[in-house]
């Protein structure tokens, strides 16, 4: 099935899908007070009945025994590695929201044999982390889903063939702003800009170039604003990101956060700007990030109306019950899930450039690129 397609179908096909297939067992790692279980990423599998909980790692004893109790089932363990090892699951969820530890997840998942691994995003901290896990994924066959669920949303296919049908007209550029909550600035284009960019690369492909500053509090950053970033992101500076990208199709894909730069309560819950926006001579369509409609058209002088309105498919979009069903599949057809590791690198690699290329000046710099590290550590 066209990668472009299979949103469609899952979304339209009963959770019994694949209910004539035996269960893939699952363990969950999660960790308690260090990114928890995510969003969701322990309870979504009870939705998906072709699925059973097997066991659970948590490193903090409170959480893990909490933990057992909100899921109901499986064996609970103090140390992910004992899990992996004894249990030897067909699908390993990493929930933490800490990148710092998804490195050390994902490669001890792949080692005991997982057949596929659905991670919360970010991916990871820097490319060398994700050129490994992915190498070594490759080596096993095992399939690599990230939790962007807005990629799996079924309005981004049909958004993209009404770029391709020509409803907004010639595309003129794309452009993005993250959540500019008080997270705003780089921080925020790591945790919740990478949602936007992900979509940014579904419609036009992985980005080739990038321009970019940074700044905190209205200065340009230098190594004196490195600090260790929260949620486990590595270093960090910045409180204002300013990024133009040009993508594979040619178009240029704008970034910015400011932090606090978003609405105070009660609009605060409900940010006017974080998303993606695709500009045409003949209208917008507008992109809004975990929110329902997810997408929205405007062309001449008719009123704005959402691309797909159903509130089930986003429902099973929030609960990750479609991603985890194309992870499935994936396992199934021995094929890419459809926001896999490679997708999780270009994303990497759009973040590395907005550094590397303030680190060089606000120099353009191609992708991808030649350091496979941080760039804020070498300012």
């Amino acid at each position: 099935m066209h990668r472009r397609t299979l949103l469609t179908a899952l979304a339209a096909a009963p959770l019994t899908t694949f209910a004539a297939e035996t269960k893939l067992r699952v363990a969950i790692i999660g960790h308690t007070g260090r990114g928890n279980y995510g969003h969701g990423l322990d309870t979504m599998w009870k939705a998906i009945p072709t699925t059973e909980i097997v066991a659970i790692a948590d490193a903090d004893a409170n959480g893990l025994e909490g933990e057992l109790k909100k899921i109901g089932t499986g064996k609970g363990f103090a140390d992910y590695h004992a899990m992996l090892a004894e249990v030897k699951p067909d699908i390993v969820a990493i929930g933490p929201r800490h990148i710092d530890q998804h490195r050390d997840m994902m490669l001890a998942a792949i080692q005991n044999d997982a057949k596929g691994i659905y991670i919360e995003k970010p991916f990871v901290r820097s490319l060398a982390e994700a050129d490994e896990v992915i190498a070594a994924a490759e080596k096993t066959g095992t399939k690599i889903a990230i939790a962007h669920r807005n990629r799996y949303h079924p309005a981004l296919p049909m958004v993209a063939k009404l770029i391709a049908d020509g409803a907004i007209g010639r595309v003129l550029e794309i452009r993005g702003r993250g959540k500019e909550d008080p997270r705003g600035g780089s921080l925020d284009m790591w945790v919740l800009g990478s949602h936007v960019m992900g979509c940014a690369i579904a419609l036009a492909g992985p980005a080739k170039a990038c321009a970019a500053n940074v700044y905190q509090n209205g200065q340009l950053i230098t190594k004196a604003d490195v600090k260790d970033g929260d949620e486990g992101i590595g270093p960090l500076a910045g409180d204002e990101v300013h990024a133009r990208f040009e993508m594979e199709n040619g178009l240029p894909f704008f970034f910015d956060s400011l932090k606090d730069a978003r609405l105070k309560k009660p609009a605060y819950d409900d940010p006017a700007s974080f998303g993606l926006q695709i500009f045409g001579n003949a209208g917008v369509i507008d992109l809004r990030m975990d929110q329902e409609p997810f997408a929205w058209i405007q062309t001449g002088s008719e009123p704005r109306k959402p691309v797909l309105a159903d509130k089930d498919i986003a429902r099973k979009v929030s609960s990750h019950e479609i991603p985890g069903l194309d992870l499935i599949a994936a396992i199934h057809e021995n094929r890419a899930p459809l926001c896999d590791g490679i997708h999780g690198r270009h994303l990497t690699e759009m973040i590395s450039a907005v550094y590397e290329s303030h680190r060089l000046n606000g120099q353009r710099v191609t992708l991808p690129l030649k350091t496979r590290v941080n760039p804020l550590t070498r300012l």
